[in-house]
């Protein structure tokens, strides 16, 4: 495809918001493709390659700050990676049918965005909810938390291998109700961490597809990289909240549009 600075532009305002907020790149950057006419097995496959090398800026500067519990990065990645992979799988057996491949993608990328925005919402409720009800449970019962984990990563691998979307929003609540003594720093950190192993196998699994434009690919990054920076040090100084919501509202939108 041809150089749009448009594209660039995008990557600047998603990099900037996931700097500021943490919220997401994929909810926000895949419909933002969709708009600009990329098929969305394109988008989908671009997307995963672009939150891959994006987050593993976030990998380093967390596990320096010791907010990354490998162990649980262990176990979601148990349960994603081999979900992506047989996700790929059926994707390359139905590629011959791009229509419905297409259609199917955009049906769950709606449901992803609606449950997503749900999740950022009432992220904060959803942490006292866990907090308050869940005590220290699981904690004594590490075999159901390992299981619980690793079916979580199934989950993860599945919806982000076909959509893009649900690594940072939908991964992060569900750990909230799973581990809710864990500070929220690590909480997200583990999430980062987790997220960048599953959306490189899945990328290039898209790749090897064909689902990939490498112009697009550099396009992006070159808009949300220094626009990830400027957000990172501007965030605690705009009202999250007001953002977060305002973002959550867009994607609900969004999501009921692809969806109905």
């Amino acid at each position: 495809m041809d150089f749009q600075i448009g594209l660039v532009v995008a990557g600047v305002v998603v990099g900037f918001i996931v700097g500021l907020t943490g919220v997401g790149g994929g909810s926000l950057m895949t419909p933002i493709l969709l708009y600009f006419g990329i098929p969305p097995t394109k988008a989908v496959g671009t997307d995963l390659l672009y939150a891959a090398f994006t987050k593993m800026g976030g990998v380093y500067v967390h596990n320096k700050k010791k907010n990354i519990n490998w162990t649980i990065t262990g176990w979601l990645s148990l349960g994603s990676i081999p979900a992506a992979l047989l996700t790929l799988w059926v994707l390359d057996r139905f590629k011959t049918d791009v229509t419905a491949i297409n259609a199917v993608i955009k049906y769950s990328l709606g449901w992803a965005l609606l449950f997503t925005s749900v999740a950022i919402l009432f992220k904060t409720k959803l942490l006292v909810f866990s907090q308050k009800h869940a005590g220290d449970k699981f904690h004594t019962e590490s075999k159901t938390q390992n299981v619980l984990t690793v079916a979580i990563g199934v989950m993860l691998g599945a919806t982000v291998t076909l959509t893009s979307i649900g690594a940072g929003a939908l991964g992060t609540v569900t750990l909230f109700f799973l581990y809710p003594l864990l500070a929220t720093p690590r909480l997200v950190g583990t999430e980062i961490a987790h997220a960048v192993p599953l959306t490189l196998v899945a990328g290039i699994g898209h790749a090897s597809m064909g689902n990939l434009d490498l112009m697009l690919l550099g396009q992006l990054l070159m808009g949300s990289l220094p626009g990830i920076y400027v957000g990172s040090m501007l965030s605690g100084k705009v009202p999250d909240l007001l953002l977060r919501n305002a973002i959550a509202i867009m994607l609900f939108f969004v999501g009921y549009k692809l969806v109905f």
